[in-house]
């Protein structure tokens, strides 16, 4: 490390701090082996671990750096593929091993040991994918979320590698038209269960799954498809085991030395000390590490609420306020804005999307205006509205018209996602499809209007693995979705819906093209409570892309219900959730549809349509036939008949021969 280095990294503003912390190959004085260096300020000494040394590391002592609480040393000869740990004498003279902070790689748990990794050397082919990488605002995004381990498993239960994994995985998203994966946390973990949200390895690509080269290939591959990858990134906290950076040095590091900042107790895991400008270093590296070596496209930042509440989840007693008597984390506020500001400096088109339940005010929201600086939060409240009324029995679905209907009012407050994600279809809440009241059919029903009503809401998307085809029962979290469902037809059709759903999206860009400004949406009719029926109108910059999306959340059909239309013209529904493919009755809006010149829903045009019950219908105007396509149609009809009249002559002469 350079003088420099030092400086930027106790500064915090070392962004790249994993080029010379932790393990590196490299040649010095013409010698092959690996340098080594760690933070551990509290350390009287610090030395390596391993088999060649029966896991004491006494005499392979590491060197401090003068001043800097950095210990590093060159070892030669050592090999890739080392198990190692840093052998730490604290400040008391107790002694313990840990793995390293920035090690890019780990054992197959329950092992714990950090493994020596060499990530250079993958030839990358996905250049034509990054210059296409351009702002996200008005571009479509409808991201699968999924759980590596248990999205698919082999006959005997073990695990696809990431490079098996890309041979299963890329040919379903592209045939369900998803725009983007998002892989729940990757990073190393010791508890399976946690599904990776209590990090031990924050650097250290998880090896349940493979090398960190197969992860390379299979992002690779994935965007030489067209497919964005987003990653869950966990900065809130980490885990308490004696291997992980609890105490890395004998005393608080990490986390904070004040132990009412210090716990989560609800997680029993601990929070990173956003005051220590090295922490922050750590942190903003690992951020870019994930873009720079692994190429993905963006991170999803858990727990964001509980970063910036000092009392978030803790009772009377466990916290305290701020210096100035609020409940804000201020330090974790300037890290986030530090985090985004750094994030976009180097990756200006990144994804930075940040899950925060609350009603904190500018998520989204430019750092230089104040706000955090995420280009995306996902939305909790549409999300916990929607999913409450859904859950609701019919009956009671006109009393509770305004869990539809609110959610539009602070919908371009910031830029949102709405989610419909792993958290909601575990621990009890069901699967999104059993949510839904009713009988067997009306559940499916009912998932269908759903996704229309997600798909079609202003906001980008994102739906959790199985809810495409109608997971039955919740999330097991240690076996693989139940595939098996799709033997049955009912759970075929809500597949094929949700695949015509998604093309729809990526196809109309009145549903995408201006999600973030309120010219994107438009009410036809909002307070059809009586009936639990919505209408209104998406559009795109073009007045030709306009949607037209009614939805009718009853169990009863309504032959003739009047819209309202923006333009006369003729009208065809382009997709009805009640189509037969998809396992509805099939009560459709079959061809054209002249819009009539009666004012309705504040439009100076509407018509009447056919409403099933439990759909959604969207229409779309057709566009006016141009000068050059009536010319083309009247010379295709003259070459039509001219063929005829040539064919009828050709058979006459025919049959004058044979007489």
């Amino acid at each position: 490390m350079t003088p420099e280095q030092v400086y930027l990294f106790h500064e915090g503003t070392w962004f790249h701090s994993y080029q010379c912390m932790g393990a590196h190959v490299a040649v010095e004085d013409e010698q092959e082996g690996v340098r080594f260096t760690v933070w551990a300020p509290h350390a009287r000494q610090v030395g390596l671990a391993g088999a060649w040394n029966g896991w004491d590391g006494t005499h392979d002592t590491l060197y401090r750096i003068p001043d800097s609480g950095i210990w590093s040393r060159f070892f030669p000869g050592m090999q890739t593929g080392t198990f190692y740990k840093y052998q730490i004498t604290g400040s008391f003279g107790e002694t313990f091993l840990k793995a390293d902070p920035y090690a890019f790689h780990a054992e197959l748990r329950p092992a714990t040991a950090s493994v020596v990794t060499d990530l250079s050397g993958y030839q990358w082919n996905d250049a034509l994918w990054k210059k296409k990488n351009t702002s996200p605002y008005s571009k479509p995004m409808n991201i699968y979320e999924m759980h590596f381990g248990t999205w698919r498993q082999k006959e005997d239960g073990s695990f696809f590698t990431y490079r098996e994994m890309a041979d299963l995985l890329i040919p379903y998203l592209l045939d369900m038209r998803y725009t983007h994966v998002e892989f729940m946390p990757l990073a190393e973990h010791p508890y399976d269960l946690s599904w990776g949200y209590q990090g031990t390895g924050f650097y250290a690509l998880t090896s349940r799954y493979g090398s960190p080269h197969d992860f390379m290939y299979l992002v690779d591959q994935l965007h030489q498809a067209g497919i964005g990858v987003l990653l869950d990134w966990v900065p809130a906290h980490f885990a308490k085991d004696a291997h992980g950076l609890r105490q890395f040095d004998g005393s608080p590091l990490y986390e904070y030395g004040d132990a009412q900042k210090a716990e989560k107790p609800g997680w029993g895991t601990l929070s990173f000390d956003y005051a220590k400008p090295e922490v922050i270093s750590f942190l903003i590296s690992n951020a870019l590490f994930w873009m720079d070596m692994y190429h993905i496209d963006g991170l999803r930042v858990d727990a964001v609420t509980s970063m910036i509440r000092l009392d978030f989840e803790k009772s009377e007693g466990q916290f305290s306020p701020n210096e100035r008597g609020g409940l804000e984390n201020l330090e974790a506020i300037s890290f986030l804005q530090k985090l985004n500001k750094a994030v976009f400096s180097y990756y200006p088109h990144a994804l930075m999307m940040a899950e925060e339940s609350s009603a904190w005010p500018g998520v989204t929201a430019p750092v230089h205006e104040g706000g955090l600086g995420f280009n995306y939060k996902w939305n909790m409240g549409w999300m916990n509205d929607t999913l409450s009324y859904v859950e609701q029995e019919y009956v009671l679905r006109p009393t509770q018209h305004n869990l539809l209907t609110f959610p539009i009012c602070y919908a371009y407050s910031e830029n949102f996602t709405l989610p419909l994600s792993h958290d909601e279809v575990v621990h009890g809440k069901k699967s999104l499809l059993n949510k839904m009241p009713g009988s067997y059919e009306q559940k499916f029903a009912g998932l269908r209007i759903l996704l229309g009503y997600q798909m079609t809401q202003p906001g980008k998307k994102l739906l959790f693995m199985g809810g495409e085809f109608g997971q039955f029962i919740e999330w097991k979290d240690e076996e693989q979705l139940d595939w098996l469902l799709l033997d049955y037809e009912s759970h075929r059709q809500q597949q094929a819906f949700t695949a015509a759903l998604n093309a729809m999206y990526v196809d109309e860009r009145a549903l995408w093209e201006q999600d973030h400004v309120m010219d994107g949406f438009q009410w036809l009719c909002a307070n059809d409570n009586n009936q639990s029926v919505i209408a209104y109108m998406r559009k795109g910059t073009k007045p030709g892309d306009t949607l037209i999306i009614v939805i009718n959340f009853q169990p009863r059909a309504y032959d003739k219900y009047r819209i309202g239309l923006p333009r006369a013209g003729q009208y065809v529904e382009i997709l009805n959730s009640d189509h037969t493919d998809y396992g509805g009755a099939g009560l459709l809006n079959d061809g054209d549809m002249k819009a009539e010149k009666q004012a309705w829903h504040e439009q100076n045009h509407s018509l009447e349509i056919k409403l099933p019950p439990l759909s959604m219908v969207v229409l779309k105007k057709k566009p006016p036939r141009s000068r050059k396509t009536k010319d083309s149609e009247q010379e295709q009809l003259k070459a039509a008949a001219a063929k005829e009249k040539t064919v009828r002559k050709t058979k006459r002469s025919q049959r004058g021969k044979q007489d």
